[in-house]
């Protein structure tokens, strides 16, 4: 009772504050095709004249803050922009009607009853541009992260009305990329603190942890098979979804974003973060697959010096460690995205906007690029060498030359310094930990490193990282992590010595000959693991060294991999966790190396 009298409070509170704001408020239940009615915020400016055009966002997690959000930039030129803001709850959470379902997959279109996403924002634009009164009939959508998504779903059948899209850290795949898996190997943390506290009700509750440092809690858990036996009992549907689909099978493609994406319907703006640590995959592959079919040039890429959702921050002048020199989030709105929707929702001037915007930290510029990512850059090796040196020189070695570590999976590496708090914790290092240094594993055996000398000249990067790592092992299974690092040098006044990691990814082992195709590797063969690093735009500046790093657990953001092959990791017993000598080849039969795009 308590709680529902203080939800109750916070409610009322936030629509006085929109009120003081300057703002009229109504609450509405639109009803869906099925029936089902979903709660909908509605401000209206009270010193606004004539007809206005709608900024709509659809979200999981609950409108209240939204409405309470006018208040917090009222100098930012969206929210204060002459527009109709509206927010709806989606189905089955808070205020809304009908049944949650984590990323609604795609209706069967036959049935004309039948309901998604896409159908869902369709109707819910449909009932405001003809019940909302003194609304221009146009309307532009916006989201980070989940509300991302359902941006991106609402522009694959676009009502006529929805006029611009601002899909901001949309998931794409959420086992290839995304926020579960990445590459197969699953997101341990951040998979089960998700899931629970979004399958937790309609109102969205966090697990309650017993012990301040969750890798010690993973850790003492044991399997994932644990999970279900101590805790969720198989009530969570998500996780159940984990259990019975680790690899990339049906249940998983008919949710990927990319085969449902046709030719761009509505002009759309992909925003990214380069720190982003949830959703970074996301929209550049979101971007990239509407490029294919963009021949009027409605499609566009933003990507800045972000974490996730950073765009959204009052300032965004530092993130972690980093300061850019100036306010770039504020920017950005008021230079990019706001005369961006207005060009499009108000008849504005058209906007300056390049095909790609990117933000090269280092040199601390915005780049304006005409295709991303760029033709401009030379495909640059840079190989793994003797005495843990990394050159642009391929090296001369037989074929034996390699560099050794043992993983054990019962002495994992930590992702971040502990103790490492719950994701969503008050005090949590989550949202900044991909700027954290690297230093804090430097007595760790298993975590190798290959550096260069000291850079005479600055090496700029304008687009796609690979790593090619030649490496065996002696057990049946493994995960391969590589990092790029950015070393700063003893001189430096605000970072001497700081390692900052510029790209990274995952990749487990088992899927090496195909995402759909899990095989044991076999003990003792060399075998070579392509691996994406993604995109980046950087300066490494003279003076810097450029770090390679590799290692195979990366914990609890990545589950253990037992390395004994099993064939669903999330029923492997604790007996399948053995430790392995994993060893990573640097010689001219083997060379491991990691491509750089640098720009010529």
């Amino acid at each position: 009772m308590l709680v529902v009298v203080l939800v109750a409070v916070a409610a009322m509170a936030a629509r006085q504050r929109a009120a003081d704001a300057g703002f009229l408020r109504r609450d509405e239940m639109i009803p869906m095709r099925d029936g089902v009615r979903l709660h909908t915020v509605v401000l209206r400016p009270r010193d606004a004249d004539g007809n206005l055009p709608f900024l709509f966002t659809r979200t999981p997690y609950n409108c209240e803050p939204f409405a309470n959000a006018v208040d917090a930039q009222p100098d930012n030129p969206l929210t204060h922009g002459g527009y109709l803001l509206v927010c709806q709850d989606i189905r089955g959470k808070f205020q809304s009607e009908g049944s949650f379902v984590m990323l609604r997959p795609p209706r069967d279109r036959a049935q004309k009853t039948a309901v998604d996403e896409s159908s869902d924002a369709y109707d819910a634009i449909e009932w405001l541009v003809r019940n909302v009164p003194t609304n221009n009939g146009r309307v532009g959508m916006f989201g980070t992260s989940y509300p991302g998504w359902l941006t991106v779903m609402a522009a694959l059948e676009p009502h006529p009305a929805l006029r611009a899209a601002a899909p901001m850290a949309s998931p794409a795949d959420m086992w290839a990329g995304d926020d579960f898996h990445h590459n197969g190997a699953f997101r341990l943390s951040y998979g089960f603190e998700y899931a629970t506290m979004m399958e937790s009700g309609k109102e969205n509750t966090r697990f309650a942890f017993d012990l301040p440092d969750t890798f010690e809690w993973y850790l003492r858990l044991g399997p994932l098979a644990m999970i279900n036996r101590r805790y969720l009992h198989e009530a969570y549907p998500t996780w159940n979804d984990f259990v019975a689909h680790p690899d990339y099978d049906a249940f998983w493609k008919r949710q990927a974003v990319v085969p449902q994406l046709g030719a761009v319907k509505v002009p759309t703006m992909n925003v990214a973060g380069w720190w982003d640590q949830e959703d970074f995959y996301g929209p550049i592959t979101i971007y990239e697959a509407l490029e294919k079919t963009d021949r009027v040039r409605q499609n566009f890429l933003v990507v800045g010096p972000w974490n996730h959702g950073g765009w959204n921050q009052q300032d965004g002048r530092r993130l972690g460690p980093l300061d850019f020199g100036r306010s770039i989030s504020k920017l950005f709105r008021a230079d990019v995205l706001a005369p961006w929707f207005a060009q499009y929702l108000k008849d504005a001037p058209s906007v300056d906007l390049p095909e790609a915007l990117t933000f090269e930290t280092g040199a601390n510029e915005w780049r304006r690029w005409n295709q991303w990512p760029p033709a401009s850059t030379r495909p640059t090796p840079m190989y793994l060498r003797a005495d843990r040196r990394l050159s642009f020189e391929p090296p001369e070695d037989g074929g034996a030359a390699f560099d050794a570590y043992v993983s054990d999976p019962a002495n994992p590496v930590p992702y971040r310094k502990r103790p490492i708090l719950p994701t969503y914790a008050e005090g949590s290092t989550w949202p900044t930990w991909l700027t954290d240094d690297q230093r804090f594993l430097s007595d760790r055996a298993d975590v190798v490193s290959w550096r260069t000398e000291a850079l005479a000249d600055d090496v700029v990067i304008a687009g796609r990282i690979r790593a090619d790592l030649f490496a065996s092992t002696t057990g049946s299974d493994a995960d391969w992590i590589v990092k790029l690092i950015d070393v700063y040098p003893d001189t430096d006044v605000a970072m001497p010595d700081y390692q900052l990691m510029i790209a990274n990814e995952v990749f487990r082992g088992r899927y090496r000959n195909g995402i759909d195709k899990p095989e044991p590797i076999a003990a003792g063969a060399v075998e070579r693991y392509t691996i994406d690093l993604h995109t980046q735009n950087y300066r490494f500046r003279r003076g810097h060294r450029v770090m390679a790093q590799v290692q195979s657990t990366w914990f609890p953001l990545i589950d253990r991999n037992p390395q004994t092959f099993v064939r669903n990791i999330f029923l492997a017993q604790a007996s399948d966790f053995r430790a392995a000598t994993h060893r990573v080849y640097r010689s001219s039969r083997y060379p491991s190396h990691v491509v750089m795009p640098v720009v010529r």
